[in-house]
């Protein structure tokens, strides 16, 4: 009996050991490779919803990892042909009905994209989490029946970063994104974005379904849904000339 309780305690101490030997940073750097890539592009269909109405828009997209985007609207018509260009931090889109191209001052950063619970600052500053965050894992649990780890981010000082606390749910299974939690510096829930309807796509397991509920605002949530994706694909720096933005 004493030898099969220290066999068993061994076993739970390695087993525990080799779960955490990973460091956040790893953990959080394996989660945003797997579900971008180095490269990717696809079209995904976006729902914005509010107490007072229902909006979807399907768009096709361009990324270099978190350097360079350009994102075109398909639908509906009236929008089609309207484009976001992002490079580095700076980001300009183009409304096609007047031809005009807009360079997205610092004054509107932190307006809504696209009529999204996104703003224009999430999706230039969709930034390198392990360069901007101080992370640490805090404990395990269940998010969606899975096993995660619970992983705190902290801003670094000089970080270009609005929020003050991240926490972020990573499946130990496969290592894809369960749940993010954005806080501000007074540590008030400002938004939580869940992932599911985990599909095989390009060869690769990913969220299909990304949901972004805005907690300060009741009712209002953006769905985010994938129609199809490849990753690591050649993609030509024409792409994201103001030649193709305009064209």
């Amino acid at each position: 009996m004493l030898r099969s309780i220290l066999s068993l305690f061994f076993i739970l101490l390695f087993t525990n050991l080799t779960a955490t030997s990973q460091t956040a940073e790893e953990i959080i750097k394996k989660a945003e490779d797997m579900i971008k890539g180095e490269t990717s592009t696809g079209t995904f269909t976006m729902t914005v919803v509010n107490p007072d109405f229902k909006r979807t828009v399907v768009m096709e997209s361009w990324w270099v990892g978190n350097e360079k985007a350009l994102i075109v609207i398909n639908s509906p018509a009236k929008e089609a042909g309207n484009k976001t260009l992002k490079i580095k931090n700076e980001m300009w889109n183009y409304l096609k009905n007047t031809e005009t191209t807009i360079k997205i001052p610092p004054s509107m950063m932190l307006q809504s994209w696209n009529g999204s619970d996104l703003t224009n600052d999430d999706l230039v500053r969709e930034s390198n989490l392990v360069n901007d965050y101080d992370l640490k894992v805090l404990f395990e649990e269940k998010i969606q029946g899975e096993d995660c780890w619970k992983i705190e981010l902290k801003p670094k000082p000089t970080a270009p970063v609005v929020w003050g606390t991240i926490y972020y749910w990573v499946r130990k299974s496969d290592y894809l994104p369960a749940l993010i939690q954005y806080y501000d510096e007074k540590g008030n829930l400002h938004r939580t974005m869940s992932f599911t309807d985990y599909k095989i796509m390009d060869k690769r397991k990913i969220p299909t379904k990304w949901t972004i509920i805005n907690n300060k605002k009741p009712g209002h949530y953006t769905e985010f849904i994938y129609n199809d994706v490849k990753f690591n694909v050649n993609i030509p720096d024409k792409i994201f000339s103001f030649k193709e933005l305009e064209k």
